[in-house]
């Protein structure tokens, strides 16, 4: 029973993170499940759905399409909307229902590449897992077959990896480029919010380092090292901290080696920050005194010997925070938090969807000084 939740939210899917991570690309994406399903997406996990146009649909599939399996009025489906829409790619993103069916998601992807000419991905995510390897698949498959070679890299060049308003506020892409450039790097692509398809399909191969800003960047930031031999540091600019990423940015552009910036958790500490690997060893590497970082996630989905504590269930997380008195998180996880302890509310649309919006981006300087308070 480790894997019931009894008081706390969870996470968005998989099929959720691909979505995010291609909402700006001017791409299809089809979400293989029921009629109205999608609405969960766009009307919980998206904040830019009222105010930008992208092309995220439904299959609708019925019940005995579920039962019987009927591919083909995917492919018809699919195919007519290319020919009307004439989308960038096409990505297929799995739930449930085609997960307990078995469908062939890269098959189906083929033939309609086939069909359309269009490229197509088939992504089999089951709606089951956590958002980040739906982001991180997503912008892997981008790196590896939508971005092209280029004869000579841009001096200071840098691209964003691992963007997304699931992890980030809206304004994130436009404050990181601003820091980078007031410290003489330019920013050519940001993944995947603040770009588009064509900037990074040509951009991306022309810069000297890539930035990882989550864990969900890494598998695309290895791709583009394959591919044009980029190196990549992990870490985001924040507070204080951001200097230590400059330099690594700095020293990784001019010897082509990779960098993990982050200089890790706390082992013990009574100031917790709960979140994504990367964003909360981050914050934690930001404040004014040691803290111990905890991820709700399998230690699969962050960077590893970070010092940070895994927690992908209800009872760990309640484990991992024995002892904190002060917690930086999502409010959500406050009825996990041992008795009295404090919380310094850090919204995660992830996590809360956009029950939280008017707070959405941390204040270090706030938060550095609620700490000091205590």
């Amino acid at each position: 029973m480790r894997q019931t939740i009894g008081r706390l939210s969870i996470y968005s899917p998989d099929t959720f993170g691909i979505a995010s991570a291609l909402y700006e690309l001017g791409g299809m994406t089809v979400i293989h499940d029921a009629s109205g399903c999608n609405s969960t997406y766009t009307t919980h996990d998206e904040p830019r759905w009222y105010e930008m146009d992208s092309m995220v649909f439904i299959s609708a599939i019925s019940e005995m399409e579920a039962v019987m399996g009927d591919d083909g009025k995917l492919i018809r489906d699919v195919v007519s909307a290319a020919g009307e829409l004439h989308p960038k790619f096409i990505a297929i993103a799995g739930t449930p229902i085609p997960m307990m069916t078995g469908f062939d998601f890269k098959a189906v992807a083929a033939v309609i590449e086939k069909k359309t000419g269009i490229p197509t991905f088939g992504f089999a995510t089951n709606g089951m897992e956590d958002y980040l390897p739906g982001v991180s698949m997503a912008l892997e498959a981008v790196a590896e077959r939508l971005t092209l070679p280029a004869e000579e890299k841009v001096r200071g060049g840098v691209n964003l990896l691992g963007l997304t308003p699931l992890d980030f506020p809206l304004d994130a892409p436009e404050k990181i480029r601003a820091l980078l450039e007031e410290n003489g790097m330019k920013v050519l692509s940001s993944w995947a919010m603040g770009s588009s398809l064509d900037e990074i399909r040509d951009r991306s191969a022309k810069a000297e380092v890539n930035l990882i800003l989550s864990y969900s960047g890494l598998a695309a930031a290895e791709k583009l090292k394959e591919k044009y031999g980029t190196p990549y540091v992990i870490g985001v600019p924040m507070g204080e901290f951001s200097q230590a990423v400059i330099r690594a940015l700095m020293e990784s552009a001019e010897d082509g080696q990779n960098r993990n910036a982050l200089p890790g958790a706390a082992e013990e500490s009574d100031t917790v920050v709960i979140g994504e690997s990367v964003a909360a060893l981050s914050l934690a590497a930001a404040l004014k005194k040691p803290a111990r970082v905890v991820c709700p996630f399998p230690d699969g989905h962050g960077i590893r010997d970070c010092g940070a504590v895994f927690a992908p269930d209800e009872d760990s997380l309640v484990q991992a925070l024995t002892g904190a008195e002060t917690v930086i998180a999502d409010p959500l996880f406050a009825p996990a938090f041992p008795e009295g302890a404090k919380l310094i509310r850090l919204p995660h649309t992830a996590y809360s969807g956009r029950l939280y919006d008017r707070e959405m981006g941390a204040d270090i300087e706030k938060i550095v000084q609620l700490l000091g308070k205590e």
